[in-house]
């Protein structure tokens, strides 16, 4: 396939543009256009949605997005030497494609799109967990978006997916699969990148629940697990003794064995676990 849309390759557009990927902004360029094409079909049907996309770099993403059908594509692009390959995209997709210049964890996109919207984007890796944080822990459920399509290094995939007893298994997986539907659809090589990263890639598809799977509170679930999971060796009685003197106590009713590790126990427990302390 030569091309999704009437514009130039994206090496072209590079180079026209002098857009060599920085380090410092956790750049690295997918520049295939079938592969683009291919991870924006993961988000499923555009067509009724907004989507948000996150560090669009020359802007690969944007057009598969916009050629699957997108009804509006709002990119939020932090360099500034971007934005004028970005807006050859918007003239050629008229009144579908918003460009902010900024910093995603700074700029307030609400304005912009209509939910519930969609978001879908190849993170640059030094902002990555931290977005998907932020999207998971909304002040009110269900959150304005109703899928995350998002590319990261394939560690960081997999921690988002782990089951208990894995090595990967904890603070993320927990966060990720409390209120949301969460699997990988793509593995990406190094070679599929310029510059090729050290490591490969993965994109991840996370669907919004209507609900929790299970009844907690947030923010009390979030400091049991992180208690959980800071001192992930030690035994659940010694990790969550500060959190309350009878723990061990807590720990039986939430059918948890006080010398469990954090990594033993399933999303249910944690619940379970949090509640008592609500």
């Amino acid at each position: 396939m030569a091309g999704i849309d009437d514009l130039p390759p994206l090496r072209d557009v590079i180079a026209a543009h002098g857009l060599s990927a920085r380090k410092s902004l956790g750049q690295n360029f997918l520049l295939d256009l079938n592969l683009t094409a291919k991870i924006a079909r993961q988000a499923g049907d555009l067509t009724q949605s907004d989507v948000l996309e996150i560090g669009p770099g020359p802007g690969g993403l944007t057009r598969g997005l916009l050629a699957s059908g997108a009804r509006k594509v709002v990119a939020v692009e932090k360099d500034s030497r971007c934005i004028p390959a970005l807006q050859q995209i918007a003239e050629a997709y008229p009144q579908r494609l918003t460009v902010l210049e900024g910093d995603a964890l700074e700029l307030d996109t609400a304005a912009h799109l209509q939910p519930p919207y969609r978001i879908a984007a190849n993170l640059p890796y030094n902002v990555g967990t931290e977005l998907l944080v932020r999207w998971l822990t909304p002040k009110d459920w269900p959150p304005p978006w109703s899928s995350l399509t998002l590319m990261f290094q394939k560690e960081v995939a997999q921690r988002i997916v782990a089951t208990p007893g894995s090595k990967a298994y904890g603070r993320l997986a927990i966060l990720s699969q409390w209120r949301t539907d969460a699997r990988i659809v793509m593995d990406l090589p190094p070679g599929a990148f310029t510059p090729p990263p050290k490591v490969s890639s993965a994109v991840v598809h996370i669907t919004a629940l209507p609900a929790p799977r299970y009844p907690a509170d947030p923010a009390v679930l979030s400091r049991v697990v992180a208690a959980a999971f800071n001192q992930r060796r030690k035994m659940l009685r010694a990790s969550l003794r500060g959190l309350a003197p009878d723990i061990e106590d807590r720990l039986i009713a939430a059918g948890i064995k006080p010398t469990d590790r954090a990594e033993q126990i399933d999303l249910e427990r944690f619940c379970a676990l949090a509640r008592s302390f609500a």
